[in-house]
């Protein structure tokens, strides 16, 4: 920093000051020559997807809505839902780092703004009369009073600063579609878990009717042991299968009692707030049609490929932030004040003090601090790409998966429900044989075994399809619209700056 006293002095000085700037910014004293990247982001049409993603009859469907808990038409569970995403500790964290990233991106900007601050001190001093205070300052004791005025600003001629702040702003978009994504994970469980308990209790209403079947055929087994067509064996055998349905039954609603547990902990309100549950209403739905736009819209639609993306945006502007700390830093100073050992008033023009110039801070030696950095910057933006790559390849798998098993089930289950008939029919007959001594209870127990069987598949089957549902709303991204959200991205790759 250099005092002057010409006013056209410090500009002559400035103009020289740039002047050199720009050479050696120019000439680039530490070079990051040689440092660079390949990797590319993935377009949608890098994957094959026209045969997983055709829909049979040819019509297009529609992206999911935001509200499609509601399609499964149990206002229990739309409760639910809307409760856990009011409460849930998991959101509040999400909420929390969309916080911070947003602090930071503020504190990435001030560096953007010029910094003014001002200072003022009273200072008793008694200089020393044996170094270099000449009389009437040595051996006395003065009050030095001063007050100034500091004002600096770096110039950010390399876009540091700039990209610092961009790198920040997408850090805090990834951060808001991480949320959305939290979002979605929390219902989907929700929902998952409910799901879940409607086949519980669909599988207790089974165990419900095997007991009754079971202490049924009890009586009958009595009655035939009176009229001799039974012996005590038989009737031994028939207490043992009706306390294995009973026992059954108490399992199954030791089971029901933990997934009520569970839901109320997913909600966030503890286990008790299960416990307040009824038995689930879930209707089944129709098989879905896929959205004809799916393979190109997917990208927008879901929201772990949006914070994927904004993570690529992130770690290409901390690429150009390293890059320019190649470059010299600029910073522009300047301070106005007053400062006096010699009277009361030091607001005088005798007690003014000026100072202004540039700072110029070059890199020229620095054991390869910057390109270790620079190196590291771009092994993150790789990650960031190949992460996003794989983020996109799984969206479109999941998808597929889904709605594969979705048609798969749905072929499965009239034939099924036609077994369950002939299953009944065979339970009913042999029941009936039973009763009038034409069969034995072993061929009734194996007729029970088989009906059972089948009503527990079914159960299952439908079970696997509301989750399989479930999971394909969650694939589709669960009506997020990152359009809609303020998260949108452009379509041209995000790559690094080209500067050498």
């Amino acid at each position: 920093m250099k005092f002057v006293t010409s006013p056209a002095a410090p500009l002559r000085a400035i103009a020289a000051c740039a002047m050199l700037i720009g050479l050696l910014g120019l000439s680039g004293c530490a070079s990051f020559s040689g440092i660079n990247s390949d990797k590319q982001l993935a377009k949608a049409s890098d994957f094959s997807t026209d045969r997983s993603f055709a829909n049979p009859n040819g019509q297009p469907g529609q992206w999911p809505e935001s509200n499609w808990v509601q399609q499964f038409g149990d206002a229990q569970l739309t409760a639910l839902v809307e409760e856990a995403l009011a409460s849930s500790p998991t959101l509040q964290q999400a909420q929390a780092r969309i916080a911070a990233a947003g602090a930071l991106a503020e504190s990435r900007g001030a560096p953007l703004l010029p910094t003014v601050n001002a200072e003022a001190s009273f200072t008793r001093n008694q200089f020393s009369s044996t170094t270099i205070y000449p009389e009437p300052y040595g051996g006395n004791w003065f009050n030095e009073k001063k007050a100034f005025l500091n004002i600096g600003y770096e110039l950010d001629l390399w876009n540091k600063n700039h990209a610092a702040l961009a790198q920040a702003i997408s850090n805090e978009k990834a951060a808001q579609a991480s949320a959305q994504e939290t979002r979605l994970a929390l219902t989907s469980s929700i929902v998952s878990a409910y799901s879940e308990l409607a086949a519980q209790y669909a599988q207790h209403d089974i165990l419900q009717r095997t007991v009754t079947q079971r202490e049924s055929l009890q009586k009958i087994t009595v009655d035939r042991v009176k009229n001799g067509l039974d012996t005590q064996i038989e009737r031994n055998q028939s207490q043992g299968s009706s306390a294995d349905a009973r026992a059954q039954l108490e399992q199954s609603e030791g089971q029901i009692l933990l997934t009520r547990q569970q839901i109320g902990a997913l909600v966030g309100k503890g286990p008790d707030r299960g416990l307040q549950l009824t038995a689930p209403t879930m209707s089944n739905l129709s098989t879905p049609a896929l959205p004809g736009d799916l393979p190109l819209n997917l990208i927008g639609r879901r929201p772990d490929i949006v914070a994927a993306r904004w993570q690529v945006e992130a770690a290409t502007q901390g690429v150009d932030v390293a890059k320019a700390r190649f470059y010299p830093d600029i910073n522009l100073s300047a301070m106005i004040g007053f400062d006096t050992l010699l009277n009361n008033n030091p607001f005088t023009a005798a007690s003014k003090s000026i100072a202004f110039g540039p700072a110029i801070t070059l890199p020229i030696f620095e054991g390869g601090a910057l390109r270790a950095g620079l190196k590291g910057e771009y092994a993150n933006y790789d990650l960031a790409v190949a992460t996003y790559n794989k983020t996109l390849n799984d969206a479109y798998s999941e998808v597929a998966r889904q709605i594969t098993m979705i048609r798969s089930t749905d072929r499965q289950l009239p034939i099924r429900r036609e077994a369950l008939a002939a299953a009944e029919r065979a339970f009913n007959l042999a029941r009936e044989r039973y009763r009038i001594g034409m069969s034995s209870q072993l061929t009734l127990l194996n007729a029970e075994t088989a009906l059972l069987a089948q009503r527990q598949v079914i159960v299952s089957l439908e079970a696997s399809r509301r989750d399989q549902q479930i999971l394909l709303f969650k694939a589709l991204g669960g009506g997020f619209d990152a359009q809609q959200a303020g998260l949108a991205l452009s379509d041209a790759p995000a790559q690094p700056s080209a500067r050498q």
